[in-house]
């Protein structure tokens, strides 16, 4: 994580969801949610059971959810993962992640720019950006943000707009 505008270390700002300081570990091994993907299971089950199998933090991912729906998974979501100590991020929806009390978004390439993100969210919230080339390391992208996700590495169906393989 990088410094805040104000100089102090990010790794020591508190999470106001799970109260308890944002710790860089949450970030080892992320779930990104695809409702589209788990069949009939119900998406409370499978993010529960990826916790209980050591997943640090949860990415929902709604492509296609209108946004008070999405809203109300976001908030059953935070509320479901708050006794575990494992953060929510909303992707790509601010609105969402703001309307939910959610401090923690992941945006693509495009979607609103980090720095825009970071205005909005403020310095508190953890953010992260895609990357899949070398290309979209932009210097202002990267001020704004905590953390990249970067991939694919390998060849996915996963995602129907996937870029090609690192």
């Amino acid at each position: 994580p990088r410094p805040s505008r104000s100089g102090d270390d990010r790794r020591h700002r508190r999470d106001p969801v799970v109260s308890r300081p944002f710790a860089p570990a949450a970030l080892d091994l992320m779930l990104v949610t695809d409702a589209a993907m788990i069949g009939d299971r119900h998406l409370e089950e499978v993010v529960l059971a990826a916790v209980a199998g050591g997943v640090t933090s949860v990415q929902l991912r709604e492509k296609t959810l209108p946004a008070r729906p999405f809203v109300a998974r976001a908030r059953r979501l935070r509320d479901l993962l708050a006794p575990h100590g494992v953060p929510l991020f909303v992707n790509d929806r601010i609105d969402v992640a703001l309307a939910a009390g959610i401090p923690h978004v992941h945006v693509g390439q495009s979607d609103v720019a980090p720095a825009d993100v970071r205005r909005v969210m403020g310095a508190e919230a953890v953010i992260g950006l895609s990357i899949t080339r070398p290309e979209e390391l932009i210097a202002e992208d990267l001020a704004a943000v905590d953390y990249l996700g970067v991939g694919p590495v390998f060849a996915t169906a996963t995602k129907a707009d996937a870029a090609p393989a690192l």
